[in-house]
């Protein structure tokens, strides 16, 4: 138990077995029924396992941050799954306990209070006691999630390795995405993927595409942007609208984009931001927005200038997820693991914390 009387109780032994970034798509068999979850008290003993656990993190390499109606913090992973902090005590979860395995991708809460984490595996959700899976033989276009979002009317948008999903909840339909005309695209998985989706103020859907630039679909027509429209680079990472209707962009070679609805602006080849892998937009409540640069660590925009935070002020690595919970802590994620921003400075959080 640390000073601040947090308990950690590791639920599962870790899986071994490490899957990349790189790694393909394994063949799992569907849930014919919720799989209950089980309580395994025994603890990993993560000093064994040095490729995966830095100086005690909580994780290597963890993507996505994500906090529920019920002030629980949920991280998704690479390797283990997915972790809750309850605000008492961390919990792993991973196929032991029902959940599909592979890299978690998107953490979502819908009306009813259920957890949705998209993963390479299929799409899970969370009913508080037990993990459905759906996949392909559910009607999923792709089991390899790379995105997911719910928009305004509740409605789930999947990105995956062959395309756009919808979901309602109870049923699937697979859209088809045309691709524009684009010179010897630069195709990182799938010329299909979709790796990134936001909604805009009008409801309209943005997509970013892997070589194709980004598309704007706005129900029943595509829109497509390209390096011949002014975007910095057609392989897309991310995409963000921020609350003044602006759509920035993070590509793979080309750096960050910001569209306002008429031009683009690039920032990277402007010479104004280093590094030219760039994901993890946030916007905080003062209207900044923050994002991860591969190997070069975050920058935040105030509106007028970009401050940069590196290893200076604690860290080391790349940055894949930016969040600011209920209470106003700042977490940030990547292959360095868990960090709290504070005072200008980063802290690495193992499962003693900082938590509070």
């Amino acid at each position: 138990m640390s000073s601040h009387g947090m308990k950690a109780l590791i639920l599962i032994l870790l899986p071994l077995t490490f899957s990349s970034c790189n790694g393909q798509v394994e063949s799992k068999p569907k849930n014919q029924e919720k799989t209950p979850l089980v309580a395994d008290s025994t603890e990993a003993n993560k000093s064994k396992d040095p490729l995966f656990f830095i100086d005690g993190q909580l994780c290597q390499h963890l993507r996505k941050i994500f906090q529920d109606t019920k002030g629980h913090l949920w991280f998704g992973t690479n390797v283990y799954g997915v972790m809750r902090y309850n605000g008492d005590t961390l919990e792993y979860f991973t196929e032991r306990q029902g959940y599909s395995g592979g890299r978690a991708t998107g953490i979502l809460e819908d009306d009813e209070g259920h957890i949705w984490i998209a993963s390479g595996f299929g799409l899970n959700k969370f009913d508080g006691e037990s993990f459905t899976v759906f996949t392909e033989e559910d009607g999923l276009g792709n089991n390899e999630i790379w995105c997911i979002t719910m928009d305004s009317k509740g409605i789930f948008w999947i990105g995956h390795n062959e395309g756009l999903t919808r979901f309602d909840g109870e049923h699937f339909e697979n859209i088809p995405v045309p691709k524009p005309q684009v010179d010897a695209p630069n195709t990182i998985y799938s010329p299909n993927r979709i790796t990134g989706i936001a909604e805009d103020e009008k409801g309209n859907l943005w997509l970013g595409t892997d070589g194709y630039g980004i598309c704007r679909y706005d129900g029943k027509n595509f829109t497509h942007f390209t390096v011949e429209e002014g975007l910095c680079d057609n392989t897309i990472y991310g995409l963000m609208a921020d609350s003044k209707g602006n759509l920035w962009i993070g590509t793979f070679w080309g750096g960050v984009s910001k569209f306002d609805g008429e031009q683009f602006t690039n920032y990277t080849k402007d010479g104004v931001i280093s590094g030219v892998e760039v994901s993890a937009f946030f916007e905080d409540k003062n209207g900044d927005i923050w994002f991860g640069v591969e190997n070069n660590g975050v920058y935040r925009y105030d509106g007028s200038a970009f401050i940069h935070y590196y290893k200076e002020e604690g860290l080391d690595g790349s940055i894949l997820s930016i969040y600011r919970d209920q209470e106003n802590r700042f977490w940030f994620g990547g292959w360095g693991g868990l960090f709290r921003f504070r005072e200008g400075s980063f802290t690495p959080v193992t499962s003693d914390g900082p938590w509070r």
